[in-house]
């Protein structure tokens, strides 16, 4: 049922599954049903115990979709264990871009069935959804069967048996791809193209091949009994490059192409696989990498790295930005720019490692002590993440700032096929002083409040750098006149920047509007346009800068709106406690909020636009 709302409100949104009621899943609505005519996009989730193989699978099952000329996308799932337990790879493949995950699944594959029911919440099936698992690992749980998804069961061991030196998961592969409606030959060149052992290759192409094989019996049956499966209609030949990248490594590309040429860290989930991009990369354009002992040595290494005059980056999650807090506050009053990657997970405290969750904003504005200004930003996508990311070194370059990025763990750990992104101008340039400067103060109050930075050692520009308040030359001071002269420049260089159109993206024009960020930004995109194709015309903001607010802009994207809903994944609502606080808005707005694990999805937005339409 849907969730009472009061306009305004602020309120714990409650959805209803077969596992009970709890504010952290949703029930699709029946609109959502496929009709028989090939969908535009299918959806399949690989699940199984840890070591079965379902993330290589998923992985593989996404480069054939490339290979064939189609997109798709892939999200890792997991339990909190560090090694072992369930796994999942859920998987959406398409003929257009894509950023979000269905509303419900069209197959559900299960090498064995071990800790596979904890997954009901995440993998939703239908009455027109298909089940296929060994029988000789069990029968599927209730929670599946009840859905009333067709079951299919398929001695997938055995199978393997039957083929030495074949692993069972490349059966899944080439069961899943051709349900889908991959074509073999796509399926085929993804495994050698990815193979590392030659001695094996053969018998698991065998077993791809096995597994179509397996397939067309099921969709000839299934059509037989007038229930055929959702098969991916087929993509169109592709002229453009396309890449196959995660936004942990877009993250990185990023940097690189920034300008960053320093990056310290520690590695922590669900971040780490920023770091493992940037390693070697860095190598190649002359940088350097190091793993220092804890997230405090990150932090005060870039900054010490950056006053010398390379531009630097760390990435962490949630409890890592935490202990970075007074080494962000020392880059803010020493006015030396760096760069830090948050790829947010649940919290608080170590909270769910694995899964995503937009809970970071509240601490990333407002979390460091005294008035410290900083810029924060957020991708709007998987592939943004290289944008924004490359951006935010930037402005953080530009403006002697730091600059928090806000990803998170579905972005960052989550791959997906895109279209070459576009080379963006943005590099690091950064304003610093000649040798022998006359009068040379450090923290000059300039108009624009940016000063030139001297790099140590140059003659004639010697300052002090610390975190202590000081006089436009560097000195400390308690001074008052100091101090407001200080903060006021901090503040004026960072609020009088010319941001342009990167600030957020705003489409449509419609008199409803929705305002989002981060990994939210795909479903309501999506949701919108389900929406529009019933009658119903709304407003899109993604904000892609968070802060400094840029409130006459928002003023300007939301003129001729009666009625906003903003939405976001985290229990508090941050976003709207955000916009409430610092920006005029024409009108006051509602909130859709949740907390993760479970991804916002398109169905449960446009239910709330639905309902807008019907309330008017």
């Amino acid at each position: 049922m849907m969730p009472q709302r009061r306009r305004g409100s602020l309120i714990q949104v409650k959805y209803e599954t077969a596992s009970g009621v709890h504010p952290s899943t949703h029930k699709v609505s029946n609109m959502n049903m496929r009709d028989p005519t090939p969908p535009s996009s299918v959806s399949v989730a690989l699940a199984g115990s840890g070591g079965a193989g379902v993330m290589t699978a998923g992985n593989l099952l996404l480069a054939a979709a490339a290979k064939a000329g189609a997109y798709g996308l892939m999200v890792r799932t997991s339990g909190p264990q560090i090694r072992g337990g369930e796994a999942g790879a859920l998987v959406r493949l398409g003929t257009r871009p894509l950023d979000s995950l269905d509303d419900r699944f069209d197959l559900l594959l299960a090498i064995d069935w071990q800790g596979v029911s904890r997954f009901s919440d995440e993998v939703v099936l239908g009455p027109r959804s298909v089940l296929i698992g060994d029988p000789d690992e069990g029968e599927p749980p209730a929670v599946f069967t009840a859905s009333g998804a067709r079951y299919m069961p398929l001695n997938l061991k055995k199978m393997s048996k039957a083929l030495p030196g074949s692993w069972v998961n490349m059966l899944a592969l080439g069961v899943s791809g051709t349900l889908c409606g991959l074509p073999l030959q796509a399926l085929e060149d993804a495994v050698r193209s990815d193979w590392k052992k030659p001695d094996t290759l053969e018998a698991n192409l065998a077993a791809v091949r096995a597994g179509a094989a397996a397939a067309e019996e099921i969709v000839a049956r299934l059509t037989a009994e007038g229930s055929a499966p959702a098969r991916l209609a087929p993509p169109t030949a592709q002229d453009r490059p396309r890449w196959l990248l995660s936004g942990n490594e877009a993250a990185g590309f990023g940097a690189v192409r920034g300008g960053v040429r320093f990056v310290a860290a520690y590695p922590i989930t669900p971040a780490t696989e920023v770091l493992e991009w940037l390693a070697p990369a860095l190598q190649k354009v002359g940088g350097t990498l190091i793993q220092v002992e804890d997230e405090l040595a990150s932090i005060n290494a870039i900054v010490g790295a950056s006053y010398g005059g390379v531009p630097s980056l760390t990435a962490t999650a949630g409890p890592g930005l935490s202990l970075m807090a007074e080494g962000i506050g020392l880059a803010v009053a020493s006015e030396v720019p760096v760069v830090v990657v948050d790829v947010m997970r649940g919290g608080p405290s170590t909270g769910i490692p694995a899964k995503s969750e937009q809970s970071d904003l509240s601490f990333a504005v407002n979390g460091l002590h005294g008035d410290a200004p900083r810029l924060v930003l957020a991708p709007t996508s998987i592939s943004d993440c290289l944008a924004t990311t490359q951006w935010a070194v930037h402005l953080a370059e530009a403006l002697q700032a730091p600059a928090l990025v806000l990803s998170d763990q579905f972005m960052g750990q989550s791959r997906t096929i895109v279209d070459k992104p576009a080379k963006l101008p943005y590099q690091a340039n950064r304003l610093t002083a000649e040798a022998n400067t006359p009068d040379y103060k450090r923290y000059r109050d300039t108009p624009s409040g940016v000063s030139p930075m001297a790099v140590p050692g140059r003659p004639g520009t010697t300052y002090t750098a610390d975190g202590l308040e000081h006089t436009e030359g560097g000195i400390p001071s308690s001074q008052v006149a100091e101090h407001v002269r200080q903060m006021n420049k901090r503040e004026r260089k960072l609020a009088i920047h010319d941001y342009g159109d990167m600030w957020a993206d705003i489409e449509g024009d419609g008199d409803l509007a929705i305002i989002t960020f981060g990994s939210a930004t795909a479903p309501v995109r999506e949701a919108i346009a389900r929406a529009a194709a019933q009658g119903v015309k709304t407003r899109l903001v993604a904000m892609r800068l968070i802060a400094p607010a840029r409130t006459e802009q928002m003023n300007r994207a939301l003129q001729g709106v009666r009625r906003i809903l903003v939405v976001e994944q985290n229990h508090g609502a941050q976003l709207y406690r955000y916009l409430r606080a610092y920006f005029d808005l024409p009108v006051k707005p509602d909130t859709y909020h949740r907390p993760g694990p479970l991804p916002l999805r398109p169905g449960e937005i446009l239910d709330q636009l639905l309902a807008w339409r019907n309330a008017a």
